[in-house]
Parts: structure tokens; C-alpha cells; sequence
């Protein structure tokens, strides 16, 4: 158990909310124009599998967050 603070946790959410910002922009401005023709039904998936996709590596960086440790 942690007694005293640790730079990581809010260095880790500054990084995130950063990393998110990115992610979020890029498939803001690169997704649509690649299915601008597709119908919204077809769009769909892509858009909730892009917004699961970002979960895949936070577990790993919650970790480090917490114990230092990537693992």
C-alpha cells in the first residue's frame, strides 16, 4: 500500500486525457472521410469498434500508474 504520493498518478492522467485528445482528433479527421459514402449502418461498427480500441492499453497503464511497474 502507498503511504506517500507519487508523481506518476497525475503525470498518468495528464498523459491520458492528452493520448485521448490525439486519438480522438486523428479519428475525428481521418475516419470520415474514408466511409463518407457508406450508409450509417455500415458506419457503426467501425465507429464502436474505434471506441473500444483505446481501452485495449489502459489496463497496462493503470498498473504503471499505481505500482511503476508495466506488468
Amino acid at each position: 500500500m502507498r503511504t506517500e504520493p507519487t508523481w506518476r498518478i497525475p503525470f498518468g492522467v495528464l498523459a491520458l486525457l492528452t493520448a485521448l485528445l490525439v486519438y480522438g482528433g486523428a479519428v475525428a479527421r481521418i475516419v470520415p472521410p474514408l466511409m463518407s459514402g457508406w450508409p450509417v449502418l455500415a458506419q457503426l461498427p467501425v465507429y464502436a469498434l474505434l471506441g473500444v480500441v483505446w481501452l485495449l492499453p489502459l489496463k497496462r497503464f493503470l498498473i504503471w500508474m499505481e505500482t511503476g511497474r508495466w506488468g
